[in-house]
C-alpha cells in the first residue's frame, strides 16, 4: 500500500484434514485438462523446498526433511509447497502474458506433490467463463497427469 491506497487484499482459508482411516475410501484422482495453451515443467529439488521453506518462514519438516518425511510422515518424498505451486501458476501466467495485470487470484490444493518426479503447470484463458480471454484457468498435474492444484486469475 501507499498514498495511492490498498495496494493488496490477501485472504488465506486453509484446511488441515486428518489422516484417512482405516475404514475410509481413498478419494479417486482426477484427471487434469489436456487443453493447455500455455505449459512448464518444475523440476522440485531439496534445495529449493529448503529456500522457499527459509524464505516464508516455514519450519515444517515435511517440505526439507527427507528422512523424517519417508520415515515417520510416510510420504514417498518431501512435500512440495501449495503457495510454492501457486506461485509458479501465478509466474506461468506473467510469462505468458506479460503484459497483465493480476486483478485477483484463487487456488485450491487437490492433492499432494512430491518433489520425487517433475510436474507441470499449465494455463489457458477461460472463454466459457469469460469471452473476453481476462480469466485464466490455470492447474497443476503430477507426472502421471492427475491434477494436483487448481487455481483461477482474472487479469485487469
Amino acid at each position: 500500500s501507499n498514498q495511492n491506497g490498498l495496494a493488496l487484499i490477501e485472504e488465506h482459508d486453509i484446511v488441515y484434514r486428518d489422516a484417512p482411516g482405516p475404514d475410509d475410501k481413498p478419494v479417486a484422482p482426477t484427471a487434469a485438462p489436456t487443453d493447455a495453451q500455455w505449459s512448464k515443467t518444475i523440476n522440485p529439488d531439496d534445495v529449493l523446498l529448503f529456500r522457499y521453506s527459509a524464505l516464508t518462514f516455514n519450519g515444517h519438516r515435511i517440505h526439507y526433511d527427507r528422512k523424517y518425511v519417508t520415515e515417520v510422515e510416510g510420504y514417498p518424498g518431501l512435500i512440495v509447497h501449495g503457495p510454492l505451486i501457486a506461485t509458479l501458476l501465478v509466474d506461468l501466467v506473467r510469462q505468458s502474458i506479460p503484459s497483465c495485470t493480476l486483478k485477483s487470484f484463487e487456488f485450491r490444493a487437490i492433492r499432494p506433490t512430491f518433489d520425487i518426479n517433475p510436474f507441470k503447470v499449465s494455463a489457458k484463458p477461460d472463454l466459457e467463463i469469460d469471452p473476453s480471454g481476462k480469466t485464466i484457468a490455470i492447474w497443476a498435474q503430477d507426472h502421471e497427469g492427475w491434477l494436483t492444484m487448481q487455481a483461477t486469475a482474472v487479469l485487469n
